[in-house]
């Protein structure tokens, strides 16, 4: 009687530390699931789509650790990371690198105009310390429109990415086929059936997961998490607070250029202009989902956000669709999508143990 009882103790206390939220929101997605034969969807298709987009988006979810840890909030302007992956996209083709080793060019290319835009987005934080998420909104939204006008006046000439008839301005969208589409995907995939698992992408997010993992148990992440939990003991106990802060930033908007480039390869496309402009609504929603607070984050919440967050908005426009018979898969996974992160953001302040 006393193992049982013991058992069912472990049980709610594993169940309360997952989280009421979490737990709803799993219960809705495995519905889904179970209900997407017997409307007509094909379920190792869906699954595959699920795991497909979970590594897409995994490192994107990933860069809000840092600035979690260093007490900077939710990273709302990772646009700006984003915006040194698409320079480091476009310059390797534009460089004529092609094939698996312009997705490597890419990365060189990206990590330092990360590092600059990284340590100039720090500086500004540290200044205007409190609002930092407020000010990060606006920072990623005018960015993303300054990006823009630059996209057009830059000089760039691969006909692969200008614009044909006038020669200047790079396109909307340019596909990556002959450069680095699949890049890592196509590493090791694993077929079975209908599923398919991009087995190198997952190790890549694996491998940065693990390098996050890592440095906060080194002296200078433990000093992250220290600023992070309380900055005036921090500082008292002989710790750069703004220089910890600053290093937070850049890492995060680092990781976002890595993001970036991995959601490419999978999806086959780079998307200029005004693509990147809500892009970080779905990553902060994600690891709010996973359990996060605005100052507190872990990797299982960041693998376990990204699962819920995607399967939610690739099966329920999916399922729907099938049930009324009628294509309504952008109208749905757009009421999917914001439904998610309007939940996400009333849970900000929430955090599983």
């Amino acid at each position: 009687m006393t193992e049982s009882n013991t058992m069912k103790d472990k049980i709610a206390e594993g169940l309360k530390n997952f989280g009421v939220p979490r737990l709803i929101i799993a219960g809705f997605l495995l519905l889904l699931l179970i209900m997407a034969p017997f409307v007509g969807a094909d379920l190792p298709t869906q699954i595959s789509n699920i795991i497909n987009r979970f590594s897409w988006n995994g490192i994107l979810v990933l860069a809000m650790v840092p600035m979690v840890h260093s007490g900077c909030g939710l990273n709302f302007g990772l646009p700006l990371g984003i915006i040194s992956g698409l320079l480091g996209a476009t310059l390797s083709i534009e460089f004529g690198f092609t094939g698996g080793f312009s997705f490597l060019m890419a990365i060189l290319i990206a990590t330092p105009f990360a590092l600059v835009l990284g340590s100039a987005y720090g500086w500004l934080l540290n200044k205007i310390k409190g609002g930092e998420m407020m000010i990060a909104t606006y920072v990623g939204f005018s960015s993303v429109s300054f990006m823009c006008m630059m996209w057009l006046l830059l000089p760039y000439h691969s006909p692969n990415m200008v614009w044909g008839l006038s020669g200047k301005g790079l396109r909307t969208t340019i596909s990556l086929e002959g450069y680095y589409n699949q890049a890592l995907a196509g590493i090791l995939q694993i077929n079975i059936g209908n599923i398919s698992i991009p087995t190198g992408t997952i190790l890549f997010f694996a491998l940065l997961s693990f390098g996050i993992w890592a440095f906060l148990h080194t002296k200078t992440g433990t000093a992250m998490t220290a600023v992070g939990s309380n900055p005036v003991f921090a500082k008292a106990a002989g710790i750069n607070v703004d220089g910890i802060r600053m290093l937070s930033v850049i890492m995060s908007t680092w990781l976002a250029a890595i993001g970036i480039l991995v959601y490419e390869q999978g999806f086959g496309f780079i998307q200029l202009y005004m693509a990147p402009f809500y892009m970080a609504l779905p990553a902060v929603s994600a690891i709010l989902i996973g359990g996060a607070s605005v100052n507190k984050a872990t990797i299982m919440n960041v693998i376990v956000g990204t699962i819920l967050f995607q399967g939610i908005v690739t099966m329920t426009p999916t399922v729907m669709n099938n049930m009324v018979h009628m294509d309504m898969s952008e109208v749905i996974r757009i009421i999917a999508s914001m439904g998610m992160i309007l939940f996400a953001l009333t849970r900000k302040t929430e955090a599983s143990r």
